[in-house]
């Protein structure tokens, strides 16, 4: 395989959307590894390995399999044009045959060194985004993300069954956050490349929705986001720093959310993605703090 072919392999993984992944399924790692027993701060390295190697695989192959089935769309819209299948730098079997590959690896890796109930959240993850959104939800709702983004949440869940094999309150409000998360953050993008999905058919809710009806219901799952982050806090006993640092950066994000809809909304949604981004990390790196500060 060429050095060329194989970085057209890499991009069909779209390894940028899968670091977002990766940044909350670390803390999960360490609030599950404490919250079974205080002694442990840090989650066993092979777990960890394990779960990022297995989750990011997971996440590729399911990016894969959604460049294969949206190939046609791909060609419409400016933002996805230069993708390795479009371009024809790789074929739709051979992308088939290498998502399918990941997946496998993925599964076996999660089955051998986590949890029998961390594969099948896995294999569910997977799934869910391929038929669920990529299939289904995509082209016939203008919620499709935020039903769709289930499968974006899962590797919070994903995380803590490959520590636990289970999955309690603090898990599934950590799901809850990125739940309510999610939709501001994809709409923020699909605002700046409203356009892209208009040509391509494909009723994001920036497409079909004025752009007050947007902001209104982008605040109504920020203020769901900012409430579920601080129910994570109370439920995992994160110390009163930390909810501070919290509040603030969750105004930070509410700031530039009011400024969507302005003259310039493209600019103002453009800066809103990135500052979700910062949100979801800092807070992110706040759990992983919290976890390590905290008294046994």
């Amino acid at each position: 395989m060429s050095q060329f072919k194989a970085s057209s392999y890499v991009a069909l993984m779209k390894l940028r959307v899968v670091e977002l992944l990766l940044v909350t399924t670390l803390p999960a790692l360490f609030l599950a590894t404490y919250a079974s027993n205080h002694a442990h701060k840090y989650p066993s390295l092979k777990i960890t390995i394990a779960t990022l190697i297995g989750g990011t695989l997971a996440a590729g192959a399911a990016n894969a399999f959604n460049m294969i089935i949206e190939v046609e769309s791909d060609r419409l819209m400016r933002r996805t044009d230069k993708r390795p299948i479009v371009k024809g730098e790789i074929s739709e079997s051979a992308a088939t045959t290498f998502a399918g590959a990941l997946t496998l690896i993925s599964l076996v890796i999660f089955w051998i060194f986590t949890t029998h109930l961390a594969t099948l959240l896995t294999v569910i993850a997977i799934l869910f985004y391929v038929f669920g959104y990529t299939i289904w939800l995509k082209r016939r709702t203008s919620q499709n993300i935020v039903w769709g983004g289930i499968a974006g949440c899962m590797p919070v869940l994903i995380g803590w069954a490959a520590v636990t094999n289970s999955l309690s309150l603090t898990a599934w409000l950590f799901f809850g956050l990125i739940f309510f998360w999610t939709p501001p953050h994809f709409w923020a993008l699909a605002i700046k490349y409203k356009d892209d999905y208009q040509a391509a058919g494909i009723p994001m809710l920036p497409v079909v929705a004025s752009i007050k009806s947007v902001q209104k219901q982008m605040w109504f799952h920020s203020v769901f986001m900012f409430g579920t982050s601080l129910a994570v806090l109370w439920s995992a006993h994160m110390p009163i720093w930390i909810w501070v640092i919290t509040i603030l950066i969750a105004i930070g994000f509410m700031a530039q959310l009011i400024k969507i809809g302005g003259i310039d909304s493209g600019a103002s949604a453009a800066k809103l993605f990135q500052w979700s981004i910062t949100y979801l990390s800092i807070y992110s790196l706040l759990l992983v703090i919290g976890v390590l500060v905290a008294k046994p």
